[in-house]
């Protein structure tokens, strides 16, 4: 029969698009699919527009693939309600994609790839095995109970006066204000004010451009406010430190594992994997002290008394927030409405650049590849 073996569905309203159900097979395909409801963007855009039954959906599945074998699962709802991140749910899926017997490959070597990609680990590590318990044994996997006790979206920072004044002196509202309202106190946090304001001038900068050239839009000025953080925000050492001592992440633990749960981290810093350590350190409590150093000696980054910061990787992530903007205001002197996609897709590039070390670095030459052909399609509109 023709078909695929495996019909691994992580949207259930693109699954059951015809295109993609002519993929399946009723003799041969079994479906792992999350039952999810991720609206789409007319969906959000127009409250009149209903998601649909999920019954009706799980219909059309089951109508070409073996049911009698098939799995459905809220990936999202145990994604948030373990990790409080929907990120983790194409994982769980995969997890349960795995113990249902549809994926060829071993567990360590799954495992495997996900440290490899060296983005979210243990998150994604525990989210895998979290899928295969679902599957194995589903009672102690309480859908139900994560459904009635899902934990809320950690609440925006408080705005400090400094943050406010940053904030208003763009003068955005919408989207755009939400996204300076969460990170512009973070990069206070993580660097200083002065951090903060360079920010958030070149942000101001972009909208200016932005409305002046093309009225009414505002999705590059939003790209710019995320993906400019991303890169100003790198998680480097001191970084790292301060995370870890976030009030906000030991709550969440307790929260998770009871009062009183003993907390390791397993750590392997660049400077150190250059001198030849090879394997993580595992950390105790005891190691609490170094990281309140390591978070009041923030504001050596990037000066000559950086010793975490002569690594090749800590040069390269400095250099691309200076590359970056230099792309954007390249781009922003071609903006017009003939334009407007190719400069959005500039003011996006940094979302090619993900993960750690070697990961990190071949997403940087995707970034500069990917920069120079936007470039030369917007030079080539005169």
């Amino acid at each position: 029969a023709a078909g695929a073996d495996l019909y691994l569905a992580f949207d259930i309203l693109v699954a059951t698009q015809p295109p993609s159900l002519a993929k399946a097979d009723p003799s041969r395909t079994v479906a792992v699919v999350s039952t999810s409801r991720v609206p789409t963007g007319q969906m959000v855009a127009n409250n009149r527009l209903a998601f649909p039954e999920l019954s009706a959906l799980i219909g059309k599945i089951e109508a070409v693939s073996r049911r009698e074998h098939n799995v459905y699962l809220d990936a999202q709802l145990v994604a948030e309600a373990l990790f409080n991140d929907h990120m983790a749910a194409n994982i769980v899926l995969l997890g349960a994609a795995y113990q249902a017997g549809t994926i060829p490959i071993s567990a360590e070597a799954i495992e495997q790839a996900i440290r490899l990609n060296g983005v979210a680990v243990e998150m994604n590590l525990l989210a895998f095995r979290w899928g295969r318990l679902a599957v194995a044994d589903p009672r102690r996997v309480d859908i139900e109970g994560m459904r009635a006790t899902r934990r809320p979206e950690r609440p925006a920072p408080t705005l400090n006066p400094a943050a406010r004044e940053l904030i208003d002196s763009v003068g955005a509202d919408g989207e755009l204000r939400r996204l300076l309202e969460v990170r512009v106190p973070d990069l206070i946090d993580y660097q200083d004010l002065a951090y903060a304001r360079r920010y958030v001038e070149f942000v101001r900068h972009v909208r200016e451009v932005e409305a002046a050239r093309t009225p009414g839009r505002t999705a590059i000025s939003e790209a710019v406010a995320r993906y400019l953080y991303k890169l100003m925000a790198y998680k480097d050492e001191y970084e790292v430190a301060r995370l870890h001592l976030d009030p906000a992440v030991r709550a969440d633990l307790e929260a998770r594992f009871g009062p009183g749960a003993r907390v390791y981290w397993h750590l392997h810093p660049p400077l150190l994997r250059a001198l030849g350590l090879k394997g993580k350190l595992k950390l105790g409590p005891w190691f609490t002290p170094v990281f309140r150093l390591l978070r009041a000696m923030r504001r050596v980054r990037g000066t000559p008394f950086d010793i975490f910061g002569y690594t090749r990787v800590r040069q390269v992530e400095r250099r691309l927030i200076d590359e970056y903007r230099a792309l954007v205001t390249r781009a922003l002197a071609r903006l017009d409405e003939s334009t407007y996609g190719l400069v959005l897709a500039v003011a996006a590039l940094p979302d090619e650049v993900r993960g750690y070390e070697g990961i990190k670095l071949a997403g940087v030459e995707r970034f500069r590849q990917r920069a120079a052909e936007l470039v030369a399609k917007l030079e080539a509109r005169g």
